[in-house]
């Protein structure tokens, strides 16, 4: 097949995983801007290389005019969650939306791989716009733990050293790690709560601070530097104390200063 073909087989799944990946950032960004704790930790995308695919076929005896109806990881996007509680939530978040439909699910996550391997498998349709017209192809998504992500990509180095024939003495050792994976993420379950509430709060007070921030940097405009100075000091002996609800108080009163100087321009 020649070069150019491919640049043009392989454009659409590009595109496709460029979209997916800016939606579920979008996603995750939502999250946080309201308040809220987002089971989306991380994105990553890719398309899979030629080379890839000329591996994966050949042992799948796939002829190449059928890579496109065989192969369903070519738009590949990895999901990486905190918790293992995520995972469902993600899961139920894709089938919830319009713009992607699963076709199917693999659940290596309450049935691990003999390897070890751990992760939420869905292979999805989705349609990208291109200057040929529309194109609906398929995307493997694959969602998983912050640990779970780290023995993978571990697992697949060796896998590609080894070339699959990983030597008995480091299987061993992998399949250790596994289970000490799965004991990691049931320890972080049991304090996911303390956590989620940590970085909520994080969240919280770095948008109230942006807020803050703001306001007086357009008082610089309105009020005297004087006064200017006066709350930025007290700005700061609030931010020291690192004191949530007197933060939140202090916004309130700027705001109404910001407003009562807006009223006196006009």
């Amino acid at each position: 097949m020649e070069i150019q073909l491919w640049r043009k087989i392989l454009s659409p799944y590009d595109q496709a995983v460029k979209e997916l990946t800016v939606k579920f950032e979008h996603l995750i960004k939502e999250y946080r801007e309201q308040g809220q704790y987002s089971p989306i930790e991380q994105v990553h995308g890719r398309v899979k290389s030629i080379s890839s695919i000329l591996d994966k076929a050949q042992k799948k005896g796939i002829a190449l005019n059928e890579i496109e109806e065989k192969l369903e990881d070519i738009a590949g996007i990895r999901i990486i969650c905190q918790f293992v509680e995520d995972i469902q939530k993600v899961v139920d978040i894709i089938r919830g939306r319009t713009d992607m439909h699963i076709r199917e699910e693999k659940d290596y996550v309450s049935n691990m791989k003999e390897s070890g391997y751990r992760s939420y498998h869905l292979i999805v349709d989705y349609r990208v716009e291109t200057m040929y017209g529309p194109k609906d192809l398929r995307a493997e998504i694959q969602i998983r733990t912050l640990a779970m992500n780290f023995w993978a990509t571990i697992e697949h180095s060796l896998q590609y050293k080894y070339k699959k024939n990983i030597p008995d003495h480091i299987r061993e050792k992998l399949s250790a790690a596994a289970d000490a994976i799965i004991v990691l993420d049931q320890e972080m379950s049991q304090v996911r709560s303390e956590i989620m509430d940590a970085q909520n709060s994080f969240q919280i007070q770095s948008r109230l601070v942006a807020d803050i921030l703001n306001t007086i940097q357009n008082l610089y405009n309105l009020a005297n530097k004087r006064e200017i100075l006066k709350i930025q000091d007290e700005f700061y002996r609030i931010y020291q104390s690192e004191n949530l609800e007197q933060l939140r108080r202090f916004q309130k009163e700027l705001d109404l200063i910001a407003e009562g100087y807006r009223a006196q321009s006009c």
